[in-house]
């Protein structure tokens, strides 16, 4: 059994291995490319005991990744009751007023449509479930509060029991079969595409090709258009905020065809793109803008209409705009024909669908004008021994078998939330995300990430932050023991990290199914462990004690 597997179970002493492992790197990592570093902490939670100690190990500067060799051991301590420290243990007790005497003002908050989460919580099972580390015996998990919906969504009865039932009574290939199962499967799968026209209003179903995701879509657009259409002297402007799905395939395409990649950098004043800089940026030389519609980082909703009308006016007449609508397809309604862009990616895992499965919404003039993606069976008109000829959109993107019941379980998806109302959950969560911006602003020692509530575009339901003296994966892993799920990274954005000054952050993210009750324990939990870490800096009298050294092997 290894160190940490063993803490992990509980089955270490205080000889053995007598700490919490607070972060570790996944693989092994070269000593030319290590920094050393000796963290001090006091009191550490591990199988019955808590003692002071110094941390020691090294980081990896690429990854931000840190492993944990040994530690210098001073002297031991037990709890009085001889268990396990918990954070509770460093602030017990509830108080219902803040110092002073001042009631505080989030014990009053009730939300105008708090039963919707009451109303769909029997659909995600999964949100009901008690969680803990491997080995840990029922009684001492934890309730599952579940914030991490910016990277996947939980996914409801409605959707797994769709997909059951396709493989359980309609499994085949679509389009080549003229048997009854092939017949069903196909039915079901353009009905999934039907369901996706309808859910952003697409002027045809032939607009929508099925993806394996957001980030193949993305990838389709560079190398389908932008091979064919851009060329040295061309701009491509992208911003410091976008997922790296949203970067890194135009530097790639930039690369291959000569033309220039400018990135329209983050305001420092408000943490949203500095849209001063991208209309300075604007002009006949422009030939594509691709953005977020909502960052995943910073929670900023960008003013796409501002946006269109700039571009329009100004980079060249043949200039398109493509939308990387991920954090905002599942959050609000989404209307290509009003947002006027020429092309729109999103996934379908974060809007309660399967994974690996997502779409790209495209004007269909502009799909029928590019080559294909992949060359294959179902993408093709006519095939010879030396040419072919190719399908229309969408058959023209969707080469061999497709991710066929990953389709349908995004169909059964957005008709899920379509029985709910986008508008409601967009309201829903407008009310949900502004009490948690509000509530992290007030918790000491945090800085939190993005605008601030109230503003014209409005901010999602995240809350990205910075904990003084906390790494991120050292907050996630303590907050884990308390059931709370959140993200710890640089969520796929490490330029805009790089730019704010940081390598991680922390990441909360709510979707209709949280609830008041979820943030108050979030933030609850996350006080306790501020203040665990911070009794931790130092001995009783700031003492750093002996260097008893007991390594990691």
């Amino acid at each position: 059994m290894t160190p940490a597997n063993a803490f992990a179970a509980g089955t270490t002493t205080l000889a053995a291995l007598p700490l919490l492992l607070l972060t570790s790197s996944a693989a092994f990592t070269p000593t030319s490319q290590r920094l050393p570093y000796v963290r001090s902490y006091h009191g550490c939670a591990a199988s019955h005991t808590t003692f002071p100690f110094k941390a020691i190990g090294y980081s990896t500067p690429h990854t931000g990744a840190h492993t944990l060799v040994g530690l210098a051991r001073r002297s031991p301590s037990f709890n009085a009751v001889g268990r396990i420290m918990s954070t509770a243990d460093v602030n017990a007790g509830e108080t219902t007023t803040a110092e002073g005497g001042e009631e505080l003002w989030w014990k009053a908050v009730v939300f105008e449509d708090a039963a919707l989460p009451e109303s769909v919580l029997k659909d995600f099972p999964i949100l009901s479930t008690m969680v803990g580390a491997e080995g840990s015996e029922e009684s001492e998990k934890k309730p599952l509060v579940y914030l991490d919906s910016a990277a996947t969504s939980q996914k409801p009865t409605f959707v797994t029991d769709m997909l059951t039932d396709y493989y359980l009574k309609a499994n085949s290939n679509v389009h080549r079969g003229a048997h009854a199962l092939s017949r069903e499967a196909t039915g079901q799968y353009e009905a999934a595409r039907d369901a996706i026209a309808r859910f952003v209003n697409a002027f045809s179903r032939n607009e929508i090709v099925f993806t394996s995701g957001a980030t193949e879509a993305i990838n389709l657009v560079a190398y389908c258009y932008g091979r064919k259409n851009l060329k040295e002297g061309d701009v491509i402007i992208t911003t410091e905020l976008e997922h790296h799905s949203n970067l890194v395939p135009w530097q790639m395409i930039a690369e291959e065809t000569g033309a220039t990649l400018k990135v329209v950098p983050v305001s420092d004043e408000i943490g949203t793109p500095n849209w001063d800089a991208f209309r300075d940026m604007l002009d006949r030389s422009v030939k594509l803008v691709s953005i977020q519609h909502v960052s995943n980082v910073m929670g900023c909703v960008n003013p796409t209409a501002d946006i269109v009308d700039a571009v329009r006016s100004k980079a060249h007449p043949d200039a398109k705009i493509m939308l990387d609508a991920c954090q905002s397809v599942p959050h609000m309604t989404v209307d290509v024909q009003k947002l006027d862009c020429d092309f729109l990616a999103a996934s379908g895992h974060k809007l309660c669908g399967p994974t690996g499965i997502g779409f790209l919404w495209g004007r269909e003039e502009l799909l029928n004008s590019m080559p294909p993606f992949m060359g294959g069976g179902e993408m093709i008109d006519e095939v010879y021994n030396d040419r072919s000829t190719y399908a229309k959109a969408p058959a023209r993107f969707e080469a061999g078998t497709p991710a066929i019941a990953q389709a349908i379980g995004m169909g059964a998806a957005v008709d899920y939330l379509n029985g709910i109302g986008m508008d409601r959950i967009e309201k829903y969560e407008q009310e949900l995300g502004a009490y948690l911006h509000r509530r992290m602003e007030e918790v000491p020692g945090v800085t939190v990430l993005g605008p601030p509530s109230g503003g014209e575009e409005g901010r999602a339901a995240l809350v990205s932050f910075v904990c003084d003296k906390v790494h991120p994966s050292d907050l996630s892993t303590f907050l884990d023991m308390e059931g709370v799920a959140i993200r710890a990274g640089h969520h796929c954005c490490q330029p805009l990290h790089r730019a704010l000054g940081y390598s991680h952050s922390a990441r909360a993210s709510l979707y209709f199914y949280n609830t008041k009750e979820d943030i108050d324990f979030f933030v609850e939990k996350l006080e306790e462990t501020l203040k665990f870490f911070g009794n931790l800096a130092g001995g009783p009298d700031g003492e750093e004690g002996g260097d008893n050294f007991v390594p990691f092997i």
